[in-house]
């Protein structure tokens, strides 16, 4: 069975949100598919959290490139994806390395500028979405780029789905307590909207204590770290999804929405031009609250457009087949 090599950081690996979703469900895949998955990730000079200066960021990868390279020899690997810009190098050890951008060098990004320089090291990547291919290509001259979506679980798809247990009222958010994803505008929305059942889920329990500094309104409820049965299954009793981030790579629960048949409202930023279904409303913080509120007062309950949209676009099979002829190339 051919050997790849999948570079993370230690807590992508530790937290129940995308990026350890993504490494699941590529493990699984490339079992399928005849190729082994081996999860590597540092283990010295890292932390709980990402935001301890000299810990968990781009800099701060250098100093790990011996022990991600141990742990690469010990398996025998000479093909890699690495998920963090500053695991670029391994290139010059490793030619068949593929960068997959968990992040990406965009201003309204925390780490932008430290990025950037790795950025213009990278010669072959996959990503997720059409824009990340444009912008390699035209911001970092990267051409050598192939588009797999980070398919949905189709199974927890179809499990949960039922309409009749939507909540009419009730308005989902999935991110992080960081500035980029935007908490504050979630909770100032459920301040001004007392009769709405808002939702907030955060990938790690590590957001238990940061959410402490906001003043919380009684119709909000807090989750952390559910697995992926629980988000499908809170996702189906939600009315409405709202994502509000500046930016987003992934944007797997916008996916993952749709599938479920929600009504979405998202960011008008370009990186988000793939949610492109006939129930997916794109604004900003003037008139975000607005369409929450439109879509929550819609009669319908649930999309079909979008669930259909998301099966034939973003679904694990979709997923599967952009692997299976990457991987048949890439190994060759």
């Amino acid at each position: 069975m051919k050997k790849v090599g999948l570079v993370m950081r230690k807590i992508q690996f530790a937290e129940a949100q995308g990026p350890r979703v993504f490494a699941e469900r590529l493990r699984d895949i490339g079992r399928e598919l005849g190729v082994d998955v081996v999860f590597i990730s540092p283990e010295r000079h890292v932390s709980g959290h990402d935001w301890l200066p000299g810990y968990e960021h781009e800099k701060g990868d250098l100093v790990n490139y011996d022990v991600v390279l141990d742990q690469i020899h010990a398996h025998q690997i000479e093909h890699v994806i690495y998920t963090v810009s500053g695991f670029t190098f391994l290139k010059m050890f490793l030619p068949n390395s593929v960068l997959f951008p968990h992040s990406f060098p965009d201003p309204a990004l925390t780490g932008y500028e430290m990025m950037k320089p790795f950025y213009g090291i990278v010669d072959k990547a996959i990503v997720q979405t059409e824009f990340l291919r444009r912008q390699l290509n035209d911001v970092f001259g990267v051409s050598d780029v192939d588009v797999i979506p980070i398919g949905f679980n189709e199974s927890l798809a179809e499990r949960h789905f039922d309409p009749t247990a939507v909540v009419d009222n009730r308005v989902l958010w999935i991110g992080r307590d960081e500035e980029n994803r935007r908490p504050d505008l979630v909770l100032e929305y459920a301040r001004q909207n007392p009769d709405k059942d808002v939702v907030m889920v955060f990938g790690g329990e590590r957001y238990k204590e940061s959410m402490k500094k906001y003043d919380i309104p009684f119709n909000v409820t807090l989750q952390f770290a559910l697995s992926q049965d629980e988000v499908f299954a809170l996702m189906n009793s939600a009315k409405v999804y709202w994502s509000c981030s500046k930016f987003d790579t992934f944007a797997m629960p916008l996916t993952e929405a749709l599938a479920m048949g929600k009504i979405v409202v998202k960011p008008e930023h370009p990186c988000y031009g793939h949610i492109s279904s006939r129930h997916a409303f794109a604004g900003n913080e003037k008139n975000w609250f607005e369409l929450v509120n439109m879509a929550a007062a819609s009669p319908q309950k649930y999309s079909a457009d979008n669930r259909e949209y998301a099966f034939s676009k973003f679904s694990a099979t979709v997923m599967k087949q952009g692997y299976e002829r990457f991987f048949g190339e890439w190994l060759k």
